[in-house]
Parts: C-alpha cells; structure tokens; sequence
C-alpha cells in the first residue's frame, strides 16, 4: 500500500499530465504498470545488501513511473512499457548512489576474493576451485560463502552492464547504452571497443564452471529471480546468491587482467 499511496499522491504534485490524458486515465495507467515497478525492485534488490529496504525502492521506482507516464510521448515509436522500465530503473540506481550501502570492509573482502582468484589462475593456469579459493585466503569454505554473501551488493554496477547488454534487440534484454548513446556511440572506435569488450566478456565466461555459467544465464538472460532460479537447479536460494557473487567476481578477476581500465569497485 505504500507504493500505490505514494503513486497517489506524486501523481498530484509531481507532474503535469500531458492534455491528451486524462486524470482518470493517467492514474489508470499507474496502477496497472505497479507491479512493473515491483518487478523491477526485487530485482535490483536481489543485488543489494539486506540493509537497503525493498519498500523505498518501490516508492522510488514509482516515481520513475510517474514521470516515464507524464512524458511518454507515442510518436516516438516506443512502447510506454519500454520507456517506463527505463524511467524506473533509472530512479532506482540514482537514489542508490546517494547511499553509503556498502561499507569498506565489503570493498575489501570483494577486492581480496578478486585478487586470490587472480594468483590461483596465474600459478594453476585453471579456474580455480571454492576450495581453492577458500584455502588461498586463509578461510574455510562456510568462511569465504560467508564473505561472498557479504559482498553481493558490490555487484550492482560496473561489470553488471555489459553482461546484461549481450542480449541483443530483445525488449527485456537490453543494453542501457542504447538509451543513453550519443552520436560518439556509433564511431567505429566505440563499436570496435565494444565488440572487443563482448569477445573477452564471453571467453571470460566460457572457463567458468558449468553451474555459475548457468546461474548467470538463467540470472542475466532469462531475467530469472534468484528464488526461481534455485527451483530450477534445485540448489537452495542462498546457494544461488553465492554462485552469482562467485561468477561475478571471477568475471571481474578475469577481465582486470585482460581489460586493464581504471574503474571502482
């Protein structure tokens, strides 16, 4: 009831509906794209420490609906859903950027998880095992399951993009590139670094253990929730948030050595 009273009421004050629309209608429109906004917050919640609250970010995501609503414009040959998962998501992350969600500590143990897989594939030229990791950090394996749950929320952001974006043209499985491009998108640099960026991206991926591989896929393409993706490989949902964290931070172990751009955490 929060979301829907927070529509009502940003619906008032927020905006000016477009003379096209009327009141009936605009608020019509809110309801039915509430569990759009839902859908979406659960999922970027799945990502984020326990400590963020699901509740402020569907009411953040509510905004992102009124204003996707109040300025959708058909002419432009793009589905009001389309526009409105962009406006919704797009709200979401900004009010997360202004929030100290994850401490240092968390950074660090990220940055060690990264920085033991490193040594292990540079001394066994493999992919390295839990196990393995586990043992180069000095921990037991319940000890490093208990820092990749730690650390899921670090994977919000950099690497999380381009992976998405490998979907192709498909409305669900889009590259957010594309709704902020420019014109120096289209330089044949920028499409060459990209297409570069996909071929290690998915050799990356490639050396990854089956289940992670799996995990990703049903994650990132399938834009399955961790919840539905453990009933399909019968692995218990936390299990699920480990191997994705684990995939993550190998994928980003992988692509430090082969892509050496500065970025954050």
């Amino acid at each position: 009831m929060g979301a829907l009273q927070t529509a009502q009421r940003a619906s008032v004050n927020a905006y000016s509906a477009p003379a096209a629309i009327t009141a009936e209608e605009r608020e019509q429109l809110i309801l039915e794209h509430l569990p759009q906004v839902r859908l979406i917050a659960r999922r970027i919640h799945d990502r984020l420490p326990e400590s963020v609250s699901l509740d402020d970010l569907i009411s953040t995501g509510v905004i992102g609906l009124i204003a996707a609503i109040d300025r959708f414009d058909p002419s432009q040959n793009v589905k009001l859903k389309t526009y409105a998962e962009y406006k919704i998501r797009g709200a979401i992350l900004d009010s997360l950027r202004g929030l100290d969600w994850a401490p240092r500590q968390q950074r660090r143990r990220a940055k060690q998880i990264e920085s033991a897989i490193c040594a292990i594939e540079q001394r066994l030229h493999r992919t390295p095992s839990e196990e393995e990791i586990a043992q180069e950090l000095g921990q037991t394996i319940d000890e490093y399951h208990a820092w990749l749950v730690d650390s899921r929320g670090l994977t919000l952001g950099s690497l999380e993009a381009p992976a998405t974006g490998a979907g192709g043209g498909d409305e669900e499985n889009r590259d957010l590139l594309q709704f902020v491009s420019d014109d120096q998108e289209n330089w044949p640099s920028r499409v060459l670094e990209r297409s570069e960026l996909q071929r290690v991206l998915a050799e990356a991926i490639e050396k990854m253990p089956d289940i992670e591989k799996t995990v990703l896929s049903l994650y990132y393409h399938e834009e399955l929730t961790l919840r539905e993706i453990a009933k399909i490989v019968r692995l218990h949902e936390s299990r699920i948030s480990q191997l994705k964290t684990q995939a993550i931070l190998r994928l980003r172990a992988y692509m430090e050595k082969q892509w050496p751009t500065p970025r954050g955490v």
